[in-house]
């Protein structure tokens, strides 16, 4: 039996002519790229750790720290593109084409780069994404951020273990997933970076973490093939997002999930991870 996989054990690094990215990479096979959320410790490996393994036992599996997060480089308010770090990710490792897996900032980025870059994407799937920046459900009804994104915000500011506690819990719907070293993973992966930090909190208070988000009309003129998952109790994100993609994305199917918060691939990681095969595999 093979020994467990690791962060240390996975993790590599790549120059592209903007930044030095850090990732985690296990498996052959078509290539799959996971691309975490922006919550304040995000990393590839804290978003994706249950899935990495399970998903490389078919595909290549890349789980991406987007610059401004993890061990990637920092970047700042106004160099914030992440559809077009991630042409450059797959251009540094020669990579054409690959399936894009992406948790809510991630999703987002996704969904641009499916809009943009229609070519380099074999398949599209979504956990949790906000359908563009402009609605307003993704800063509740009205009356400001919703209660994920003021605790996510909460932790740029603030990023103890006690505060990312809060956060891990709000992000999930059952406490089980909620735990103490998850918390702590969080804290310390985001006080190791007091610049992504504040590199963040700049950005958000302008733009938000994906500012160059597709819009409506680039949405509806993707025709990659896309999977879009929610958990119905996500307190982050609602999934009146993703109801709405999957009416403007020609060729695309969504799973609804009870009992599940934001964080899907966390959550209900061995149905995640089946779903996620068997779409790339049968599509």
């Amino acid at each position: 039996m093979s020994a467990p996989l690791t962060d240390e054990g996975t993790t590599r690094f790549v120059e592209t002519p903007s930044w030095k990215l850090k990732y985690n990479e296990a498996g052959e096979g078509h290539p799959v790229i996971l691309l975490h959320g922006s919550g304040a410790g995000a990393t590839g490996w804290s978003n994706f750790a249950p899935n990495i393994a399970a998903l490389a036992q078919d595909f290549r599996v890349l789980a991406l720290d987007a610059p401004g997060w993890g061990q990637s480089d920092a970047a700042t308010s106004d160099t914030y593109d992440h559809p077009a770090a991630v042409l450059e990710f797959m251009d540094a490792l020669g990579i054409e084409k690959a399936a894009l897996v992406g948790n809510s900032m991630g999703g987002m980025t996704a969904i641009t780069f499916a809009a943009r870059y229609p070519d380099r994407i074999s398949h599209l799937i979504t956990m949790g994404p906000g359908s563009f920046f402009s609605v307003p459900t993704m800063f509740g009804p009205g009356d400001g951020p919703s209660e994920g994104l003021k605790i996510l915000q909460e932790g740029y500011r603030n990023p103890t273990p006690a505060v990312m506690k809060r956060l891990v819990g709000i992000m999930t719907f059952s406490p089980e997933h909620a735990t103490d070293e998850l918390a702590k993973q969080r804290a310390d992966n985001a006080s190791a970076r007091p610049d992504h930090l504040a590199n963040f909190l700049e950005s958000f208070a302008k733009r938000g973490p994906v500012p160059t988000a597709a819009t409506p009309q680039e949405i509806t003129s993707i025709t990659t093939k896309a999977l879009l998952i929610h958990g119905r109790d996500d307190r982050v994100v609602h999934f009146e997002h993703s109801l709405r993609l999957v009416s403007m994305i020609a060729d695309s199917r969504l799973v609804l999930l009870n009992r599940c918060g934001h964080w899907a691939q966390l959550e209900h990681a061995h149905e995640f991870n089946r779903l996620v095969r068997s779409f790339i595999t049968d599509n």
